[in-house]
């Protein structure tokens, strides 16, 4: 885990908002529903040039958390995926505009054709469950019949499973679902001890493993980022926004344009025609 005093951890007097959390703090020991991010400057730009042109997506997700994220209770690597989320989409429409343009492919034709998404019109998605005040989730798993507490995993749960995957043995297959498990159970019928718990996902029918999962991805306070677009040939093409490298296109292409001495109209993305 990265030290506290990092660039925009004591960076309070630069420039910043205030983004309203999906999950409205709940998950977190502050509670806080909105959160300090300051807007990208121009030394962010050399993090995420380093980044695009490396294809790194965890990267720079990273880098500007540790450097947007204002609040000296909250490390970057505890805030949920949604959390994530709703800050990246504010420093991307503090930076290019709302549209967003993605490259999708026509099911009738195989055609590719590009598709402008409005950011600033995603809403939260509505979850049926609500965690506790502890942010834990109460639930009874329909096979084994057990009571449960569960937790979204937060981005150093992530992280930690990416360290053990690279980490274990070559050749043989990393048990990455006991892993995510351990990380999303807090309790088994009111025992809160990691060995029992570990014991239990060992033999946790497959049906409860699946239930785990799918509860928790339905229920996780997120934003709705599901889109319909429509094709030329009229079909109906169902997608999902997604936050990799392409998300922070615009300053690869910003760059581009500054860099070289000659650029043709049509090598330069709609959005900036």
């Amino acid at each position: 885990m990265e030290d506290y005093k990092s660039y925009g951890q004591n960076s309070f007097n630069l420039p910043h908002d205030l983004v309203q959390l999906p999950t409205g703090g709940i998950f977190y020991k502050s509670k806080k529903k909105s959160v300090k991010v300051g807007y990208l400057t121009a030394a962010d730009e050399n993090i995420i040039l380093g980044s695009l042109n490396n294809n790194v997506k965890d990267g720079v997700v990273l880098s500007l958390l540790r450097n947007k994220l204002f609040e000296p209770d909250l490390r970057p690597e505890e805030l949920l995926t949604g959390d994530i989320e709703a800050i990246l989409i504010f420093l991307r429409n503090t930076s290019f505009g709302f549209e967003y343009t993605i490259g999708l492919t026509d099911p009738a034709t195989k055609e590719k054709f590009n598709h402008t998404v409005l950011l600033d019109e995603i809403n939260i998605k509505k979850c049926e469950h609500k965690p506790n005040e502890q942010g834990f989730f109460e639930v009874t798993l329909p096979k084994s019949g057990m009571k449960a507490k569960l937790k979204p995993m937060n981005m150093f749960d992530t992280m930690d499973i990416d360290r053990m995957v690279n980490e274990y043995p070559a050749g043989r297959v990393a048990p990455k679902v006991s892993w995510r498990l351990n990380k999303q159970i807090i309790s088994l019928n009111d025992n809160e001890d990691r060995g029992f718990i570990s014991q239990s996902i060992e033999t946790l029918p497959i049906g409860d493993s699946k239930f785990i999962r799918n509860f928790l991805n339905d229920n996780e306070p997120s934003l709705d980022l599901k889109r319909v677009a429509i094709a030329p040939s009229g079909e109906k093409v169902e997608f999902e926004i997604n936050f990799g490298v392409e998300f922070f296109r615009p300053f690869f292409w910003l760059y581009q344009i500054f860099s070289r001495p000659i650029l043709l109209s049509s090598e330069v993305p709609s959005y900036f025609l």
